[in-house]
């Protein structure tokens, strides 16, 4: 696909040029967790709000609040195409046909809508909260990220003449280029493409996409952006999310149903969804407890995504758990996903899918040579081993500005659940520094759950 994105960017002066094209244009597990939630809990009033961990970056300064609003505006009024439904309805997901019940289907065509939003400038930073029924909040988490975060890269562009822009992209290719150099011909790798809800513009992500796939053939597992698989004929990766565990646990009544909501939440999921899809993630509270504390049954899943904790640290607790369970690790499935580049990726590779010889590590696997180089690893899997790459795939612009400023770096953007049944929401994290919550609320959840196993670590974007 070639695009001519500097002259794209210098056209971002019009009216509106929509950030989202298509409800489709989300992360794949909103979607199933959409139809779980409009199964089992179709009248919990939840909110949502935007928050940024990078505070020096002063988003409310750089994103005018009604640009937000008509980009928001312009999501609300969209619908699902008939197209896309049909696809939905008719299309294989993790070798499953029929994941989405026909019921739920002619509830997205007709019954679908989007909350109302607050938003605000606050102190520098934009104040934005989605409130209302689950069904109609949960979507615009990945909505709200994507816009947030384009402005932010639109912001940044408008002070640039079209040969800087020229120049900027042309590093930005040139970088890529040479990270998919690295990851070609490895050995039994797998990556997929985790970058929505942080890109630099959707353009940007669909260019990655279709480079990826072109470049890397069956390495490139899929994308996690459902109109990108949809569009181009992908894979669509993902299963589920933080949300929902926050929320079964903010609706319960006592301690004993709060430590067992993480594992209820297993329960329930398991009714809806089956095979492939039965993938944890299990930091919400912290990893170790969740899995010192898991019924027999849990090691039956497919496998697990690590999110906050050292992804060395957690494959590791992850295949000893099913050992001492009698589960082989070699059928189950390690998903990492957070803040990685193409050196953790390929040393993640390295570790878990084969043995490295004495006298070499992780880290000196830089690219196909050194897999094939027999002095240094034998490929012999402990555990299957798949990379979500997100930020640093789609947003990965760090030093390409041609005068060096440094507007387009990444962010830490989240929108998290806040509230349930209308009581806080509260995450632990297996990252001490990513809890969110009430700090009372927060302490309380830290005395029900314990530390085990976490760890303060610098906040990845």
């Amino acid at each position: 696909m070639i695009i001519n994105f500097s002259e794209r960017a210098h056209n971002h002066n019009w009216d509106l040029d929509p950030i989202v094209r298509s409800l489709l244009d989300t992360d794949f597990y909103k979607l199933l967790m959409l139809q779980f939630i409009w199964k089992h809990f179709p009248a919990t009033e939840v909110s949502f709000s935007l928050r940024n961990r990078n505070a020096r970056i002063r988003l409310g300064s750089l994103v005018r609040t009604e640009e937000v609003i008509a980009q928001l505006e312009h999501v609300k009024r969209l619908r699902f195409r008939r197209s896309e439904l049909i696809w939905l309805a008719g299309n294989t997901f993790y070798s499953t046909r029929g994941i989405f019940e026909p019921a739920f289907l002619d509830w997205l065509e007709h019954g679908f809508t989007l909350s109302d939003y607050e938003l605000h400038e606050r102190d520098g930073q934009l104040e934005l909260i989605f409130s209302g029924t689950w069904i109609n909040v949960t979507m615009w988490e990945i909505y709200a990220l994507s816009i947030v975060n384009e402005l932010k890269t639109r912001a940044a562009l408008k002070g640039m003449s079209e040969f800087e822009l020229d120049i900027l992209y042309a590093r930005a290719k040139t970088r890529l280029w040479s990270k998919i150099m690295r990851l070609q011909n490895v050995p039994g790798l797998a990556i997929a493409d985790f970058g929505t809800r942080r890109r630099h513009s959707f353009l940007w992500q669909e260019y990655v996409v279709e480079a990826m796939h072109a470049e890397l053939g069956d390495v490139f597992t899929g994308t996690s952006n459902t109109f990108l698989a949809y569009k181009h004929d992908l894979e669509a990766i993902g299963t589920n999310a933080h949300e929902i565990p926050m929320a079964m646990a903010a609706l319960t009544d006592n301690d004993e149903d709060l430590k067992n909501a993480q594992y209820r939440m297993l329960e329930l999921w398991q009714q809806t969804y089956g095979g492939a899809l039965l993938v944890m993630l299990p930091d919400t509270y912290g990893t170790t407890q969740f899995l010192e504390n898991a019924p027999d049954w849990v090691s039956g899943w497919t496998g697990q995504r690590v999110d906050s904790k050292d992804p060395f640290v957690a494959g590791d607790e992850y295949i000893q758990w099913l050992e001492r369970r009698g589960a082989d690790p070699r059928g189950k499935l390690l998903i990492a996903s957070d803040g990685l580049d193409v050196q953790e990726i390929l040393s993640l590779h390295a570790y878990f899918g084969g043995v490295i010889q004495p006298g070499v590590s992780a880290m000196d696997f830089r690219d196909a040579n050194d897999f094939q180089d027999e002095r240094k690893w034998r490929r012999e899997r402990r555990i299957r081993f798949s990379a979500g790459w997100g930020t640093l795939l789609t947003n990965d612009f760090r030093d390409c500005h041609p005068r060096n400023e440094d507007g387009l770096e990444p962010i830490s953007l989240v929108c998290k659940l806040r509230s349930a049944g209308g009581r806080p929401a509260v995450k632990l994290s297996d990252n001490y520094l990513k809890a969110s919550g009430p700090p009372d609320l927060v302490a309380h959840y830290r005395d029900v759950f314990g530390l085990a196993g976490m760890a303060n670590l610098p906040v990845v974007v």
